[in-house]
This record gives structure tokens, sequence and C-alpha cells, in this order.
């Protein structure tokens, strides 16, 4: 098992490798960047997604906690490290020197927080309802512009984000409008989830991930999620509880 230091070492790595490059590192190159051993790099890797951490594909999770060796299975295994993802979840976003993935709508308006040196941001998306195309610039000093009519639409409730993470973030999206929501909801068979302006989504995302490119970055706890969404006027229900 690798050392909780070598882990940290392995994560901020991994968050390295996605801001300058726009992709996830695979344990080669986290190896090479580090130092440390494939081997130990592996199980950095395994104990970061089982810490919440970072996103595994199924195949190298299940490859990386076996008790053979194994090969770096590539670029994929790394699916997301919030707020940056490796596969197309519906939202692209260009800084001024790099390409993302974003993982949805909350990762996309985070970005520019997280890396003011590449605001503005062009977070780039479709509605589900219409399909109609929606872009934005997303800065990090003021939420878009009020003429940005879009509505962000979240599906799953925060207390059951982790139970299918890939599905959770695939289904926080833009809409054009109510209008579209309701129809997007009712062709897919879904309940409405928790809707909110692109003001708050922005001053939602402001400060959610501030600190996690650097070493020592701590995941909040349930109750302090809870307390973050508060402060940023999210009602009850975005966890999945009755409005407080």
């Amino acid at each position: 098992m690798p050392s909780a230091d070598d882990i940290e070492t392995v994560r901020v790595a991994i968050y390295h490798g996605f801001v300058t490059t726009g992709c996830a590192p695979t344990i080669v190159e986290v190896a090479a960047s580090t130092g440390l051993g494939a081997s130990t790099v592996r199980g950095a890797f395994a104990a970061l997604h089982a810490s919440r951490d970072i996103v595994l594909s199924p195949s190298s999770l299940e490859a990386y906690t076996s008790d053979s060796a194994v090969a770096d299975t590539g670029p994929g295994a790394v699916v997301m490290a919030h707020p940056f993802a490796s596969v197309p979840l519906g939202f692209s976003v260009m800084g001024r020197s790099v390409l993302w993935w974003g993982g949805c709508c909350w990762d996309s308006f985070a970005l520019p927080h997280l890396l003011p040196e590449q605001a503005p941001v062009l977070v780039a998306t479709r509605c589900p309802g219409c399909l109609r195309p929606i872009a934005m610039d997303v800065d990090d000093k003021k939420p878009p512009s009020p003429g940005d009519a879009a509505i962000a639409h979240f599906l799953v409730p925060m207390a059951h984000a982790w139970d299918d993470v890939v599905h959770t973030c695939g289904h926080q999206n833009l809409f054009c409008s109510e209008v579209c929501l309701d129809g997007w909801l009712e062709r897919e068979g879904k309940s409405k989830g928790y809707v909110m302006s692109t003001d708050t989504l922005w001053h939602f995302a402001k400060d959610w991930y501030k600190g996690r490119l650097e070493r020592g970055y701590k995941r909040r706890e349930p109750a302090q999620a809870k307390s973050y969404f508060r402060s940023v006027g999210l009602r009850g229900s975005f966890w999945g509880l009755e409005d407080e």
C-alpha cells in the first residue's frame, strides 16, 4: 500500500496533468513525473478512487486492485478528477491555452475559478431538450451576462451523487428554458430535479474546488457540503431533503 505522502503526490500529479494538457495522465506518465514506481502509482490510483478524489473506469479499478502485475492501461483509466473529465459528458471548456472536457455544468463553471489564468473560458454544450447549441463566456470575476438565460438542472440529489457518479455528472445540464427542460423530462420519463439560474450556478461553483490543486487538500464531509450549499442559497432539496 502506498504511503499517504505518495498518494498525495500522485493526486497532485494527476490534477496537474489535466491542468496542463486537458487529458488524464497515465500511470507511466505519473511515475515519470513523480519518480515513484509504477506499482506505487497504481496503488495510489486505487486509493484515490476509494477516497473519491478520482474516478477510475471499471476495468481499470478491477485491474489496479488485483494481486497480479498490471501494465499501464492508457489514458482512459482516470475517467474524472473533478472538475476535470477525460470523456465527453456534454461540455467542452476552452481556456486561453488548453481545451478540457467539462464533467457537467457545475464543473465547467468551476474551471475559471480554479484556473483564473485561463479565464474567461468558453463553456459550450447543447440543450438536451432541443439540441440548440449553448455557449457562454464564464469568468472568475463575475457571473455570465444576464442575457445568457440558460438554466441549470441537476437530476440526481447530492445525497445520491456517488451511487453512480458518471451518471450523476452526465445529468447536470444546461437547458435553454423551463419549456425545454419540461419537454425533455416528459420524453425521458424522469422527474424534475433541482433547477437554478446560471447566476446561482456561478456562485455555487466559485469556491467549491478551492485548493484542490494544492497539497493537503481535503474533500468536504457531507455536513460541510450541506453547509456550503446553504451558504450559496441552495435549498435542502438540492441535497435530497425537504426544503429547509
